[in-house]
């Protein structure tokens, strides 16, 4: 008998898994969209939906009328059910959300880097995480970093845009949550593919430029992290200046010729900053486009190696990437296309802008929390834990 009760809450707790999946997907999601997209009876759907109730994982909002049948409920992140404080560390500033089953985060407080040594960045994240964590006592479940930064086995090995080299993030963590830190470009990718412009796809490719270049991998909704998360530093592929020695110590990497540092020198700006290196490109002097086509094809001919190798059914661009493509799109589709196999040319990936802009990484971070906190483990232990605690 304990052992069928045993399975038969495993199972419960999977579908409860697929709904949390459903509602961030599926914004305004009804009980009866559920049953038909896990295909099972309304009855079944019924009681899940109350059991989640019960354990403070979802809610019901407010009838909704729609034509003439009966008003329907949306399902919603339950007003006391689990949450994850996501947080995003740029080359410029930070950022901390807090974000409930829906997955939609709420920026909670932001600011700009008062300094880079690690100390001055990491303690107001930590003041800010640890206010969530206070005012929603019991609640957090884990805290999600997505950092500029390379990330192995959850640290910061190196950092070129705040200088760090073997920086923990363990400051930023919170009792009794989980803490997650991954690449922003991974982040990126995971949140375009499950809320934006890739989402579908079974292999989605991501690529955006910056500081540098950064790029991910999704594959069936997961991201490709190596074997110690590693893996899709496409910044530091052989494709720049041979001579030219990078931050993270080889020699011609993609960063040393393509990202706003490189482009704002060439450019002769004094600001390499995204927003002002992206407002030089968009204004399109004369005399600047020979360096931003130079920019553009060297993205579509790193592109065109990262396509081959990867075989992705779309491609999205983030960054100043889509504006390199869009005010020199010969030299990026010539790049591009010389630089595919011969059997690609005719059926190339889509090529598209990301969907989510900025808040891309801090999307992603929310997703990568939630794939713990809303799975079958992390849902049966929140509904088994002590109240209060």
């Amino acid at each position: 008998m304990a052992q069928r009760h045993s399975t038969a809450d495993r199972l419960r707790w999977a579908l409860a898994s697929d709904v949390c999946a459903l509602v961030r997907r599926s914004p305004g999601i009804t009980r009866a969209r559920v049953a038909q997209e896990l295909g099972i009876s309304s009855g079944t759907a019924a009681d899940l939906v109350t059991r989640m109730r019960q354990a403070a994982v979802l809610d019901e909002g407010a009838p909704v009328p729609h034509g003439r049948g009966r008003p329907t409920s949306a399902l919603i992140a339950h007003p006391a059910g689990p949450l994850v404080v996501a947080v995003e560390i740029t080359a410029t500033g930070w950022r901390v959300a807090t974000a409930g089953l829906d997955g939609r985060p709420r920026t909670t407080a932001s600011a700009p880097h008062i300094g880079r040594a690690p100390a001055d960045v990491l303690a107001p994240v930590r003041r800010a995480v640890a206010v969530q964590t206070s005012e929603h006592a019991g609640r957090v479940r884990a805290v999600s970093v997505a950092a500029a930064a390379t990330i192995r086995s959850g640290t910061v090995v190196q950092s070129s845009v705040l200088d760090w080299d073997r920086v923990s993030l363990a400051p930023l963590a919170a009792p009794g949550a989980a803490l997650l830190v991954a690449n922003d470009a991974t982040c990126e990718a995971l949140a375009e593919s499950r809320r934006g412009a890739s989402r579908g796809s079974r292999s989605a490719l991501h690529l955006t430029v910056l500081t540098g270049v950064g790029g991910g991998l999704v594959l069936d909704g997961t991201p490709v992290l190596g074997a110690t998360g590693l893996a899709m530093e496409v910044g530091h592929l052989p494709l720049g200046d041979p001579e030219a020695v990078c931050d993270c110590g080889a020699r011609g990497c993609w960063d040393t010729v393509l990202g706003t540092r490189p482009l704002a020198r060439r450019l002769e700006a004094d600001d390499d900053s995204a927003a002002a290196v992206g407002a030089i490109i968009a204004q399109g002097e004369p005399a600047h486009r020979p360096a931003i086509a130079a920019a553009a094809a060297s993205l579509g001919r790193g592109l065109a190696g990262l396509v081959n190798v990867t075989d992705p059914d779309v491609v999205t661009l983030g960054g100043i990437g889509p504006l390199l493509r869009d005010h020199s799109p010969r030299a990026f589709e010539e790049s591009l296309t010389g630089g595919l196999m011969q059997c690609l040319r005719g059926e190339a990936p889509r090529v598209v802008v990301g969907e989510l802009g900025a808040d891309a990484a801090l999307v992603g971070a929310v997703e990568a929390a939630l794939d713990e906190v809303a799975s079958p483990t992390g849902l049966a232990a929140w509904a088994s834990r002590e109240p209060g605690r």
